[in-house]
């Protein structure tokens, strides 16, 4: 301060012929203090504390500058308010200060706690802690400031383990249960909004502990203060501290003081004493000293008073200092009548001008940094993150390594250096701090009951959700037609089932569909082979090519089964199915028909085959056929089947079928082909006791026997057969009676023709060979 106002004294170009005068008060960080010191300057007493004499010389100051502290500011700048005398705090960083209803005559040259606050909780944000502790100086300072930070974390997300708060004179019980709160916390962040003389005492307690590795988070207030560089557990600290400085000229002013201006000035004489280690003549309270002999040189000493280059403190006196002589200037020179370079020394300056003046003061100190104070009376806010580390040497020292400046555009406010940080513990990995570990994709949080939105549990998502961020709330249901994969963190297409020509099963039914068809027509060969042999020409041969030919068709339609399902398949399927298998059943019919009435034929006076001869066996076959066939007409006309995407059976896959369009066409084919071959089966079983060479009624019962038990069975197993496995029911269905057909009614009749020919003639077919019951 002195030597900012000796510098103004000596300019020509700010008050040029005014000398400004000062008066310093040491308030020693006590309130009681700082009000006395703010009611001698109202009033115009002269600083001496011991002094019980009464105010003797009236007057006002223009201007104060101080205090340090958050809490001495209030107290002084109640008092000063109403009298509107300005004052201008180089270190109060209270949010509470701004309040120009109650504090209008407050000013500062270091930001507002607020933009601090804010940007340790962007600071914490950005580094990913969720989990923190935080201490506090139980005053003003750390109140406020921890409460503008505790708004801003919460709307960030950040969680809070714990928040204590303590005072430098509270007792050494309650700091040890501060202690013990750090020790026993799971946060292994602290961000800690405390005065220095409440650092000191915590440091000290911390320091005859055995604590974990913390990370510590510090404000302007002690983050900066070379102190505390001696504890070696704050390695890897980081906070935002006032931007350093260098004054030009401060460093020779503070070595170049003699011995003789030291001894009248009471605080240079204790710094003089602890430095040098000896006395002044007449100080008692160091007279075991040796005496200070006046040759003592300033230059000589390594010590925090003689070390410029990180002025930060001091910086913000110098920016008041100049902020109040700039004020005094526009009020003597700029609006003076005096000749150019001179200012008004007559003129009496009230506080209430120098207040105005400091509401439009704008100007640019020597070493470039612009002071200006918004409405508030604020600053611009610029920090510098700054960061403990281990020189060379193994000494700790501070590095610059990020700047926090307000008055950037959103989003560019806080921007790192580049330099890499250390922390805690020397590591050079950012430690972690959270409740609950992050969850990974596929699952989502669970807050746990009774504690902080960070404590929570990770639970999987459910059946067909997803979630495909790190931390989700909440998870994503797949569309209709997608499905989860294995980590539930992306919806896939959901698989398609149908039954294919190159899957196995799909191959097997193609094996046995076209070796079906191709024995229906080996059979057909044969018999056309020997078609004038007795037994081919006994056994009706024209119904038996027709029913081998629909058995053909049989086998050979259950491979529009197989495959992915179109329009035209679906609609083939079904109806081929049905009336196919009508004209086989026809067939059979109608060779039953045949036996019975050619046995009666033989009765004498017996005329019945003349009733059922070829013309009327193949209109019957005609008829039967027919009558499916409009069932099916009227069915593909109604109600088509289709190609459906079935999504309700499973839920992880889709299965492409055929829908039946109409359940009723469907099972009235069923229901009619079940009709035509209940009634073969009891024709056939009337049959059964007609002369052995002669009957094939034996044959056909034991086939319609086969052919019915695989349809019943059918019903159950295909409607609660899945997926793909209906359609194989279909086609097992499908081919086991077709098979069970083409075996019992030819297999015999192939046999004889050709493993036994000596049977196959007219004499052995009209033998007489008693007949064996069924």
């Amino acid at each position: 301060m002195i030597f900012a106002i000796e510098e103004i004294n000596n300019s020509s170009e700010i008050l040029p012929g005014v000398t400004l005068g000062y008066s310093i008060y040491d308030s020693c960080a006590a309130i009681p203090l700082a009000l006395k010191a703010a009611f001698d300057l109202v009033n115009g007493q002269e600083p001496e504390f011991s002094s019980n004499t009464s105010c003797t010389k009236p007057s006002f100051v223009p201007a104060i500058v101080g205090e340090s502290g958050s809490t001495p500011s209030i107290a002084i700048s109640r008092i000063v308010g109403p009298f509107r005398i300005p004052m201008v705090s180089h270190y109060a960083t209270c949010a509470c200060l701004s309040n120009r209803r109650e504090y209008p005559t407050f000013y500062r040259t270091l930001p507002s706690d607020y933009y601090q606050a804010t940007a340790l909780a962007k600071l914490v944000r950005y580094f990913g802690w969720t989990w923190i502790g935080l201490i506090r100086s139980d005053n003003d300072y750390g109140n406020f400031g921890m409460a503008t930070f505790l708004e801003t974390a919460q709307a960030d997300g950040i969680c809070i383990e714990y928040s204590v708060a303590f005072y430098r004179t509270n007792p050494r019980e309650k700091i040890l249960k501060v202690v013990d709160v750090i020790k026993k916390s799971t946060a292994k962040v602290i961000v800690a909004f405390i005065a220095t003389g409440d650092m000191v005492i915590l440091l000290r307690e911390l320091s005859s502990q055995d604590i974990p590795a913390l990370q510590w988070i510090g404000t302007e207030c002690w983050v900066t203060d070379p102190q505390f560089l001696q504890y070696s557990f704050l390695n890897g600290v980081i906070g935002f501290g006032i931007p350093k400085s260098v004054i030009p000229g401060l460093k020779e002013f503070l070595v170049n003081l003699t011995p003789a201006e030291i001894s009248v000035n009471p605080l240079l004489t204790e710094f003089w004493e602890d430095a040098f280690n000896c006395s002044f003549p007449g100080n008692t309270v160091s007279s075991k000293k040796k005496a200070c002999k006046g040759t003592e040189n300033l230059h000589d000493l390594q010590n925090p008073y003689t070390d410029t280059s990180q002025l930060r403190v001091s910086n913000m006196v110098y920016k008041a200092v100049y902020a109040v002589a700039h004020s005094i200037h526009n009020l003597l020179c700029n609006n003076s009548k005096a000749p150019l370079n001179h200012c008004d020394r007559i003129m009496q300056i009230e506080p209430w001008q120098v207040l105005e003046q400091l509401n439009t003061v704008n100007f640019t100190t020597r070493r470039g940094d612009w002071v200006y104070f918004d409405t508030n009376g604020d600053p611009v806010a610029i920090y510098e993150l700054v960061n403990w580390q281990l020189n060379g040497e193994g000494k700790s020292e501070f590095v610059t390594v990020g700047f926090y400046d307000a008055s950037a555009p959103e989003g560019q406010t806080f921007r790192m250096k580049g330099k890499n940080i250390t922390w805690t513990g020397g590591q050079s990995k950012i430690p972690q701090s959270v409740c609950s570990e992050s969850c990974p994709p596929g699952t989502r949080k669970a807050v746990q009951k009774g504690r902080p939105v960070c404590c929570f549990d990770c639970v999987s998502c459910a059946e067909g959700e997803i979630s495909n961020t790190t931390d989700s709330t909440d998870c994503i249901t797949c569309p209709l037609e997608y499905w989860p994969n294995a980590q539930k963190d992306e919806c896939i297409p959901k698989l398609i089932e149908f039954l294919s020509f190159k899957e196995v099963l799909g191959i097997i039914l193609i094996v046995f569909s076209v070796s079906g068809a191709c024995v229906s027509v080996a059979v057909g060969l044969v018999f056309f082979t020997f078609r004038n042999t007795p037994i081919v020409r006994a056994n009706n041969s024209e119904l038996s090519f027709l029913l081998l030919f629909s058995l053909t068709l049989c086998f050979l339609c259950s491979l529009t089964f197989i495959g992915q399902p179109s329009e035209w398949s679906c609609m083939l399927r079904h109806t081929a199915f049905g009336i196919t298998f009508v004209l086989c059943i026809s067939c059979v019919l109608g060779k039953t028909i045949v036996v019975l009435m050619a046995f009666r034929a033989t009765l004498p006076g017996n005329n019945i085959m003349k009733w059922f001869g070829p013309t009327q066996q193949r209109f019957s076959v005609f008829a039967f056929t027919f009558i499916q066939v409009l069932i099916c007409t009227l069915w593909l006309i109604l109600s088509p089947p289709f190609p459906n995407q079935n999504m309700k059976y499973y839920k992880d896959r889709i299965i492409l079928e055929c829908d039946l369009g109409s359940a009723g066409a469907f099972w009235a084919v069923l229901g009619y082909i079940g009709f035509l071959s209940a009634m073969c089966f009891v024709l056939a079983f009337l049959a059964r006791k007609l002369p052995d060479n002669f009957n094939e009624a034996k044959f056909i019962t034991f086939s319609m026997l086969i052919f019915c038990a695989v349809w019943i069975t059918f019903i159950p197993a295909y409607i609660s057969s899945p997926g793909k496995f209906t359609v194989a029911v279909e086609i097992f269905a499908i081919l086991a009676s077709s098979f069970g057909l083409i075996l019992c009614i030819f297999a015999p009749k192939c046999y004889i023709i050709l493993l036994k020919p000596q049977k196959n003639t007219k004499k052995h077919m009209m033998g007489k060979i008693p007949s064996r019951s069924l």
